[in-house]
Parts: structure tokens; C-alpha cells; sequence
């Protein structure tokens, strides 16, 4: 966004506030001049377009509507360029974009031209890679996107993605019918796609809100497929991540969501005894394994793991008491790393709770934050359990 209209943007932002009984009164004593230029900055300084805008004294539902206000004008900015993107490109190859589609491309394949955002290019590169082979894209086309865009796509990179990620629907739109606020800054969405999104247990999808343009995150689904095709998403706000913060505190039922192109994380179900070690929200593709599970038990037996700081923060806990209630082979087992009350047997990091429960004939899962995957394989080999035993989400960058 440049400078103008940033503060064309942040001048429209203020005067829908202005306009708002509630929110105006808030306004007083406020250096307008000082916010719009700290907002206008915020929108031009290279960090994608969000800008947080400082609480004046509203309560969480002022502040919320305030943001929504910046959010419908961003909105309408975009949608503005992204509508003069698809006529410089329709100019020069007609025919070449679907117009419905130019908002969501466009929002891409500016991300792909930032300098910011590398630990998640790779989910934005699978949608790119979709897109380039749905819309039948080739080299000579570089030219013509490049210019009505006005900045350089790395294309090569988007070829290469393209190879890999075979053919299919670039994404897929959802509505969250569901939004719950399970614990201290975790969600669990529920979405249902407009079509049925073709996902294996295990795998991650890239996920994208209208609320955060062009930004994809990889998410995992906690379920197996279910008849009604909906999907859940466990996600947790983490400090700095705008698409997580978005998906936990501001997207509510009603929204639209879109997902992007499966992909294989390494966690795909073998035969056989699971001992499945999760730690946080990496507890949803292990959840899903284990609903695959229980569509065809075949006599084996599954140990869940769950770790959590305390209690409080088993976010999916009435879900997976229920799992336990069900079937009898399932022992979920809850590791609570700064929990004093605790049973002996349940006090401790996920591993090192999980590796109590360790038999020779498991296969073992472990999915949880980087800090928890770091020296998972090292201490799982060192416990005895064949590297061709290991299961770790390793393909994708993980947050």
C-alpha cells in the first residue's frame, strides 16, 4: 500500500468512527493528526498491511467494532486493486483469469513479492503452485501478470511448486459455522467447505481469512472426514502471527474461510500400535488419526498423550474424554508440564510422560511446538524406537 493511500485508507478509517455514537465519544483529547499518521505508517511499513489500532478506552466489543471498521476499508482497497489487476491482465490475455478469482490471486501473489513473511512461503507457494496449473499459466505469461501486478514475481519458484503439487482446485471456500474459544488464546473452528475438501488425517492445509489478504497459514484438520464434510481447526494465537491472532479473536460464524491443497506432512496412519505424543494444538492431527482409527480399529491398540501446561489449558479435553469413553482400545493419557497437582504418572513434558508408555511394537507420532520437536527423534532413538518407527511432521515449516 503506498503512502496516499494508506492515508486515504486510515481517513476513511476515522471518519466511520467519527460517525459511530458509541465510538466518537472516545475521540476527545485524541491528537487525530498523531493517530492517522501512526496508523498511515503502520499500513506502509512493510508488515503486510495490518496495523493494530490502540485502544482509546473502548470495551473489547468497541475495539472490535473499530477494527472492523479498518478491515471493511482495507477490504474495499483491495478489492479496488485487485479489480484493476484483472483488467490490465484481461487487456493483454483474455480469458486467462477468472474475474471472481482475481482478489484471492492477486492478494498471493503480492504476499509472494514481500520481503517478509518467509516461515510460511511454502503454504502460499502450494496455493500459487495450484493456481498456476488450474488457470493454465506458462512462462510467457510471467511478462503480462508481472505488469499489471508492478512488481517482479519470483516465477521460478512458482514452476517448481506447480510440479509438485499436481492438479486440482487452487482452494476451496468454507464458512465457519462454528467458533469456539476452547481456552486462553486457543480456538476450535469448525468450516464447511463449499465442496468437499479431498484431506487425508495427518495432512496440513494451507488456510487463509479475507481479514489478513494473501497471508496462508498451515493448518491441520482434527477430524477424519465426516459424511457432512466439515472440518475442524484447532489454533492457537502465538505473538506476532497475525493470521493465528485473526482466526482466534476476530473471526466469528458466518465468515468465509479458504483452504488451500492438501498436503502429506509425514504423518500419514501405518499398521499396527500408535503411541501418539502431542503437544498443544498439535494435538489436531493426531486426533484425526485416531478418529481414522476408529472407522477401522483391526484389533490395534492406541495411546494419546496430551500435553498441556495445566488442566486449564487441556483445551480439547471434553472431546477426548468422549474418544476415551467410546472405544475401548484408546488410552489418552494427559502430561502436564507446570501442573504440582498432577498425579505422579501424568507430571511432566508429553515425551517424557509418553515415553513411560512406550512398547517395542509402537509406532510413534509426535507432533507440538518447535520447542517440543527439537530433540523428539534424538531421545525417541536413544529410548530404543527404530527410525523407521518415528513419525514427525518434517516436510512443512511448522509454527
Amino acid at each position: 500500500m503506498t503512502v496516499p493511500e494508506a492515508r486515504e485508507a486510515v481517513g476513511r478509517w476515522l471518519s466511520l468512527v467519527a460517525a459511530d455514537v458509541e465510538l466518537s465519544a472516545y475521540l476527545i483529547g485524541v491528537d487525530w493528526d498523531r493517530l492517522k499518521a501512526h496508523l498511515a505508517r503502520s499500513l506502509t511499513s512493510g508488515t503486510g498491511g495490518e496495523v493494530e489500532i490502540p485502544n482509546l478506552g473502548w470495551s473489547e466489543a468497541q475495539h472490535r467494532r473499530a477494527v472492523d471498521y479498518l478491515a471493511g476499508v482495507l477490504k474495499t482497497h483491495h478489492e479496488r486493486s485487485a479489480a484493476s489487476f484483472w483488467e490490465a491482465v484481461e487487456v493483454r490475455c483474455p480469458g486467462l483469469l477468472p474475474e471472481r478469482e482475481a482478489p484471492l490471486l492477486h492478494a498471493a501473489l503480492r504476499q509472494l513479492t514481500a520481503k517478509h513473511d518467509r516461515p510460511n512461503r511454502l503454504a502460499l507457494l502450494a496455493v500459487l503452485g495450484r493456481a498456476y496449473r488450474r488457470y493454465g499459466l506458462r512462462p510467457e505469461h510471467a511478462a503480462v501478470i508481472d505488469g499489471a501486478l508492478q512488481a517482479a514475481v519470483p516465477w521460478q519458484k512458482v514452476e517448481r511448486a506447480a510440479g509438485l503439487m499436481g492438479d486440482g482446485p487452487a482452494w476451496w471456500p468454507a464458512e465457519v459455522v462454528g467458533h469456539d474459544r476452547a481456552c486462553d488464546g486457543v480456538a476450535i473452528l469448525t468450516v464447511r467447505p463449499w465442496r468437499r475438501l479431498p484431506f487425508r488425517p495427518g495432512q496440513a492445509v494451507p488456510v487463509c481469512t479475507p481479514r489478513r489478504p494473501g497471508r496462508w497459514r498451515w493448518l491441520c484438520p482434527a477430524n477424519a472426514p465426516r459424511p457432512d464434510g466439515t472440518v475442524e481447526l484447532h489454533v492457537r494465537a502465538v505473538p506476532g502471527g497475525t493470521v493465528s491472532t485473526s482466526l482466534v479473536h476476530e473471526v466469528r460464524p458466518g465468515e468465509l474461510l479458504h483452504l488451500g491443497p492438501p498436503v502429506d506432512t509425514g504423518l500419514g496412519l501405518v499398521g499396527g500400535d500408535l503411541l501418539l505424543v502431542a503437544g498443544g494444538t498439535g494435538l489436531a492431527p493426531l486426533r484425526a488419526l485416531v478418529e481414522q482409527v476408529a472407522a477401522d480399529p483391526d484389533g490395534r491398540r492406541v495411546t494419546l498423550v496430551v500435553g498441556a501446561r495445566s488442566v486449564e489449558s487441556l483445551y480439547d479435553a471434553v472431546t477426548l474424554d468422549k474418544l476415551q469413553q467410546t472405544h475401548h482400545w484408546l488410552t489418552i493419557v494427559p502430561a502436564l508440564s507446570h501442573d504440582s497437582s498432577a498425579d505422579p504418572g501424568e507430571r511432566g513434558d508429553a515425551l517424557t510422560v509418553a515415553l513411560d508408555h512406550l512398547r517395542p511394537d509402537q509406532a510413534v507420532y509426535a507432533c507440538g511446538p518447535p520447542a517440543m520437536r527439537a530433540g523428539s527423534r534424538l531421545r525417541l532413538l536413544a529410548a530404543g524406537v527404530p527410525a523407521e518407527r518415528i513419525h514427525l511432521p518434517e516436510r512443512i515449516p511448522w509454527r
